[in-house]
């Protein structure tokens, strides 16, 4: 089937959708499958939520797979739509997630506050999103908040990795080895001047954290930290009717209002994280633009909310998801930018990168072969993703702060937040800034120590994320 072509300069075939652009594979845009057949390995990312959902909900592989699917399925709602975006998780809110829902006690009580948290993160995306007030939102909180939040964020990460009874007692010598080699391939300038020189290094950078999964398959088994995984064929089962009857509103019923209420300080926390995400798309996106004229690549933010806040407030009804649903995959969202800056018979158009990687990251799902092949490890792989996060947390909520005033503000609202959750967070930065600033609360102040541009105006290889 022959797609839709182009004119030099402007954007790719699309149909009006109101704020949307619906572009459909094989019409609107060429299928690519060399990202198509890399989306079929990296599905492993995907799966790592598999032991988090098991962990907060006690829930069947099966059931946790299912999420997992749906998840995936919406996945493809931002190129679908308009938005030229590897979307993701949340993945620096994950801590702060499990830190609120671990309040509550497993079961349904728990189940409802996981429901009640991401339907209201979902109706706040839809709302800025319709009104344009996103960016607003987050300029009106002092930096030294931000900045906390964002530390805080990263600190709960590697907590919860090395807490007692962590992943890390589990897999000592698998996490340890796999941390270590994924360290320098994703952040090393020794490696990044090796993989500009060698095509074979630059092939396994972009990549991700992918070879360090495959690496961690041989390595758990060698320590005894996991089994040798049993290859099985066919195609995977996710179990739909078990999730909707025992793990939804179907079988569970509305969550309590006071529910909705109590969850708004971690909400408001998640979208401080998720905005960053949003600023770096933009700044990604424009970043390929730059180098292929030939196609007119528009990034809405606005747009992103509303998709965003479709698939949350979704997720939160048909199968909630402690991974919530974010605007971006920061690592495959470079890995595509710079495969579409090699010009158009490397890849015809954004979208059809983009679509193509997540059409193959949910062809992988059903694929038992891939499913059981990872299932021993999903752990590492989760603590692998949580560390490297926990890696970029530190240093963009760092970067957040204008002052060492500011700074220091911020590594208390982070410890309070690790320790007491999202409110006592917030509150407590409220309080220091009032003490420290008064009437100046929400300007702060910017010392020479810390004068730098903006997070949205660093360069990518400043801020670059891998989840």
């Amino acid at each position: 089937m022959k797609w839709k072509t182009r004119q030099y300069g402007e954007e790719s075939p699309y149909i009006p959708a109101g704020p949307f652009k619906v572009r459909l594979p094989f019409i609107h845009y060429r299928f690519e499958w060399p990202d198509y057949v890399q989306g079929l390995l990296m599905c492993a990312v995907d799966l790592s939520a598999i032991p988090l959902l098991i962990d907060l909900l006690g829930m069947p592989f099966e059931v946790a797979l299912a999420i997992v699917v749906l998840n995936g399925l919406f996945y493809l709602l931002h190129h679908l739509l308009g938005d030229p975006a590897v979307p993701g998780w949340i993945t620096p809110a994950i801590p702060l997630i499990l830190l609120y829902c671990q309040q509550f006690p497993e079961g349904p009580e728990r189940v409802h506050a996981l429901i009640a948290f991401q339907m209201t993160l979902g109706i706040l995306s839809l709302l800025l999103g319709a009104t344009g007030l996103a960016s607003k939102v987050v300029q009106f909180i002092p930096s030294a908040i931000k900045s906390g939040v964002i530390l805080g964020a990263g600190f709960a990460a590697v907590i919860s990795v090395f807490e007692v009874g962590g992943r890390f007692e589990q897999f000592p010598w698998t996490i340890t080895i796999a941390i270590g080699i994924g360290f320098y391939l994703l952040f090393s300038k020794h490696f990044i001047q090796l993989q500009t020189r060698n095509y074979f290094w630059g092939t396994v950078a972009k990549l991700g954290i992918f070879p360090v999964i495959l690496l961690a398959v041989i390595l758990a088994p060698l320590f005894g930290e996991a089994p040798w995984p049993k290859i099985e064929w066919g195609f995977s089962t996710p179990d739909f009717a078990t999730l909707w009857s025992e793990y939804t509103v179907f079988g569970l019923g509305f969550p309590p209002l006071m529910m909705f209420i109590t969850a708004l300080p971690t909400v408001l926390a998640t979208y401080i994280v998720l905005f960053g995400d949003v600023l770096q798309t933009k700044a990604l996106v424009e970043d390929g633009a730059a180098e292929r004229p030939d196609e007119k690549v528009e990034y809405n933010p606005s747009r992103a909310h509303l998709i965003f806040g479709i698939r949350n407030s979704s997720m939160s009804i048909l199968g909630p998801d402690v991974t919530m649903c974010g605007p971006l995959w920061s690592a495959m969202q470079v890995v595509m930018i710079e495969r579409f800056k090699k010009g158009r018979k490397a890849m015809d158009s954004f979208f059809g990168g983009v679509g193509s990687f997540r059409w193959g990251t949910n062809t992988g799902l059903f694929l038992l072969p891939i499913v059981s092949l990872l299932e021993p490890i999903l752990g590492v792989a989760l603590a692998l993703t949580l560390l490297i996060q926990g890696y970029v947390s530190v240093k963009v909520g760092i970067l957040e702060s204008r002052s060492q005033r500011d700074l220091g503000i911020a590594g208390i609202i982070g410890a309070v937040l690790c320790i007491k959750g999202a409110a006592w967070a917030f509150a407590t930065g409220v309080i220091l800034c009032l003490l420290i600033y008064g009437k100046d609360f929400f300007k702060g102040e910017v010392d020479e120590t810390f004068k730098k541009d903006s997070p949205d105006n660093l360069k990518n290889d400043e801020k670059e994320e891998v989840i």
